[in-house]
């Protein structure tokens, strides 16, 4: 007998009046009007069934700190590395523990089931560290949750030295964290930086660790460090294991430059993430008009065969005092800048947060089809498209077939003479 199964599902890939047969935590069988005994039957009334929502970007160690100690005034990249460096000290793990805790609440709401966090570690007590480590604990059951080493302040440039800086890292590293991080863009120099992804990317290949970096977040067209994380990743024999986070310098860049530097990318197999909220909240703000857009070039990326996924970032942080966990709002706002308005292309934005950064993130049985876990989510939407659209709600998030949050229906209701009772946005 089978643990669930589900009827009369839209998958999003079109597939409709689908069938999804569920034992011990893992997609038994696939099909339409699949007709089986089964402990619990769910009849999704042909609404979309998606894969859960993946983050590959976040900040879980600042998350849900907004207002402490004080409120970024600016609203700028600057100011919010400087409150960050204002409230570390300000730390403890109790309080950290709890923040990340109440968001991974949230995320789990969303159908959000799987997050890669950075996490500082220019801190020599590694407070961030031991919490997010213990968070990652006590989340597992329900919520995969991926570390990386990240130097905020700079692995060469930060105060306490390269040295110190390096240690911690590995320190890090040696206690559980996941993934070599990096910032080059804010190293002193331009040497200095391309120094840093050198000694990042080495010190991944030796310890078998996957490579995540803050690439360019600038609106500088000048700054090219992910030119030499493709080489290094090339020269190390990373391929696939690396990814180039926001890359914002791209949408300045000379387009004679971006046509060499794509198939060098393609090349080392570079994964990208964009941070659409994020990205042009903080980019082009030294510009007037014309303003540019502040995020990379998605569209040309994706065209190139590069695998480019669509992180949340920040959420009520120093950085950004707005959010909710909720990745179709992300993807909303990615497909809307970078002008994803085919039908092909918002499909694609679905995809960003979705079966893209799962690829980023090595994640194993991901998807829907047989052998794979049971984690998926119904959605009040019929396709992937009306759920952008809709940001739809999550009617009910399963995790190896076993339902971990829903939510009710969105539905108003109406008092106007001669006009339907209730309304649901649903055409």
């Amino acid at each position: 007998m089978l643990d669930l199964l589900i009827h009369n599902a839209t998958l999003p890939d079109g597939r409709q009046n689908m069938s999804i047969a569920v034992r011990e935590g893992t997609i038994l069988e696939l099909t339409p009007g699949l007709m089986a005994e089964a402990h619990e039957v769910l009849d999704a009334q042909g609404l979309l069934v998606s894969p859960p929502f993946v983050d590959a970007h976040f900040h879980m160690d600042a998350t849900l700190s907004y207002g402490l100690p004080r409120v970024n005034q600016s609203g700028t990249l600057l100011e919010g590395i400087a409150l960050w460096g204002e409230l570390k000290p300000l730390l403890t793990q109790e309080a950290l523990i709890e923040r990340a805790l109440n968001y991974c609440d949230w995320a789990v709401a969303q159908g959000l089931l799987a997050i890669r966090t950075h996490v500082d570690v220019c801190d020599p007590r590694l407070l961030a560290v031991e919490a997010l480590l213990e968070v990652k604990r006590r989340v597992a059951p329900y919520l995969h949750l991926e570390l990386v080493a990240f130097p905020q302040d700079g692995v060469l440039r930060g105060p306490l030295g390269p040295e110190q800086h390096m240690n911690n890292l590995k320190r890090a590293l040696a206690m559980g964290v996941d993934v070599v991080g990096g910032i080059p863009h804010f190293e002193r120099t331009y040497e200095q930086g391309t120094l840093s992804v050198k000694l990042l990317c080495e010190l991944a290949a030796e310890q078998g660790k996957r490579v995540d970096m803050h690439c360019d977040e600038s609106d500088d067209p000048l700054s090219r460090h992910v030119e030499t994380l493709a080489f290094e990743t090339q020269r190390l024999g990373l391929h696939g294991r690396v990814t180039g986070s926001h890359l914002t310098s791209m949408h300045s860049m000379d387009n004679y430059y971006v046509s060499k530097l794509l198939p060098l990318m393609m090349d080392a197999q570079l994964h990208v993430i964009a941070n659409p909220l994020i990205n042009i909240t903080l980019q082009g703000r030294h510009d007037t008009y014309p303003k540019r857009r502040g995020m990379t070039r998605v569209p040309e990326l994706l065209a190139a065969g590069i695998n480019v996924a669509f992180g949340h970032d920040c959420v009520m942080d120093p950085w950004y005092s707005l959010g909710s966990g909720d990745m179709l709002e992300v993807a909303h706002m990615g497909l809307h800048v970078a002008q994803m308005t085919s039908q092909a292309a918002m499909r694609q934005s679905f995809d960003a947060v979705t079966r893209n950064p799962a690829r980023i993130l090595g994640l194993e049985k991901h998807g829907l089809a047989p052998g794979c876990h049971a984690d998926f989510v119904l959605l009040q939407a019929r396709d992937p498209i009306e759920a952008l659209r809709l940001r739809a709600t999550r009617l009910k998030v399963f995790r190896r077939g076993q339902l971990l949050a829903e939510t009710p229906a969105a539905t108003s209701q109406l008092h106007v003479k001669g006009r339907p009772g209730q309304t649901a946005r649903m055409v």
